[in-house]
């Protein structure tokens, strides 16, 4: 499948920003499977200075410096990726007891896929955690086996909830409430395979949605999505969607890996200066035939809005808005985006909410700034 995707960002800052430096994760990686075709970076103010390279784990990435003022900041990654992929097929290879997986994991020729046994601050498991993660692994049970059971439990055992967690909320916490979005199922499911000392990676990416049948598409209402990807002898590293009790095909779009989210936020960075802010995320997934065409039918929200109401169809679901509320200090730490999507079929309106003043002293400095409408802070995990 070949797909046209865009993911723009609006910052929008009460006061102006007189510097700021930024770490984008927004360019997709070549893997097994998937073809980058273009890939183009629109940002602005235009930056000072820009640095692209690969990070540690092979993502493309950017750093951003932009040394003007302003109020707006903006970037919007645009890509055509073409995706051939079926991870079912590798179920067969996969012979090997899982305590094989684990004790090659003490082998220096595995020293790469040893990296990511090691626990981090969003996947260090609790005693409860291991135990549940354990079930999956009765001994000898083939690696790939026993995680697509792994998958399939965290499915069916924790509820896709975007109003009960956010971009910080710990494994553990995730794992008492029973829910989560699928930067939370990733995390989970990270947490119980480090625990057995196996190899797991979080990959963030995106995930073609479907309109309610006879309905066309809403522009830019797309989200992004993770999930975790692991390792076995017999046929390397393959991919599982605990959001959709899956392993990815042609609907997934890998956009970087890492140990954790925090390792490919797509935007991250300081500022100096720039107060309350607002966050606007738009996605857009668009499948399209080798001619470049839209395949199916598409319609914009300006579109949508237009339509009487009795007649205007559901958007495909969106994680609901987060406030975002800056630290009172001058130079302030941006928010991170978070990645992710809702079960494939769910169908839901995104709901914007307004940020609220992080502290009294936060909220006397703006209170001579006249009042500007917020732009939308869609938390799209």
């Amino acid at each position: 499948m070949r797909y046209r995707i865009t993911h723009k960002t609006d910052y929008r800052y009460v006061n102006a920003v007189a510097q700021s430096n930024h770490l984008v994760h927004l360019g997709p990686r070549q893997t097994m499977g998937q073809t980058i075709e273009r890939h183009e970076l629109l940002i602005n103010p235009k930056p000072a200075l820009r640095r692209d390279y690969h990070d540690y784990f092979g993502n493309p990435a950017q750093h951003l410096v932009i040394e003007e003022n302003h109020n707006l900041f903006s970037v919007e990654a645009q890509s055509i990726i073409n995706v051939e992929r079926d991870h079912t097929a590798t179920l067969a290879l996969s012979v090997a007891g899982w305590e094989t997986v684990r004790d090659l994991m003490f082998d220096p020729k595995y020293t790469a896929e040893a990296e990511f046994t090691c626990y981090t601050g969003f996947t260090t498991p609790t005693a409860e955690i291991a135990a549940y993660g354990e079930i999956s692994f009765p001994p000898g049970r083939p690696m790939l086996q026993a995680v697509l059971d792994l998958t399939s439990r965290i499915y069916h055992d924790f509820d896709y909830d975007s109003t009960i967690t956010d971009a910080t909320t710990p494994v553990e916490q995730m794992f008492e409430i029973k829910g989560g979005v699928c930067q939370d199922f990733a995390h989970l499911q990270l947490a119980c395979l480090r625990a057995l000392g196996l190899p797991a990676r979080y990959v963030s990416g995106y995930l073609r949605t479907y309109p309610p049948e006879g309905q066309p598409r809403l522009v830019g209402a797309d989200a992004s999505h993770a999930w975790i990807s692991v390792w076995c002898p017999e046929a390397g590293w393959v991919d599982f969607d605990p959001t959709n009790n899956k392993m990815i095909a042609d609907e997934h779009i890998t956009l970087t890996i890492g140990r954790d989210f925090v390792d490919v936020s797509p935007l991250s960075g300081v500022i100096l200066g720039g107060g309350q802010h607002f966050i606007d995320v738009s996605v857009d997934v668009m499948p399209i035939d080798n001619s470049g065409k839209e395949i199916g039918q598409s319609i914009t929200n300006a579109d949508q809005q237009a339509k009487p109401a009795a007649s205007a169809p559901a958007a495909p679901a969106l994680a609901p808005s987060a406030p975002q509320s800056p630290p009172p200090e001058q130079a302030t730490q941006e928010q991170s985006q978070a990645p992710g999507l809702a079960r494939t079929q769910e169908q839901s309106q995104s709901q914007a909410q307004q940020s609220q003043p992080a502290s009294g002293d936060q909220a006397s400095q703006t209170a001579s700034t006249p009042p500007i409408p917020p732009i939308s802070a869609d938390r799209t995990y």
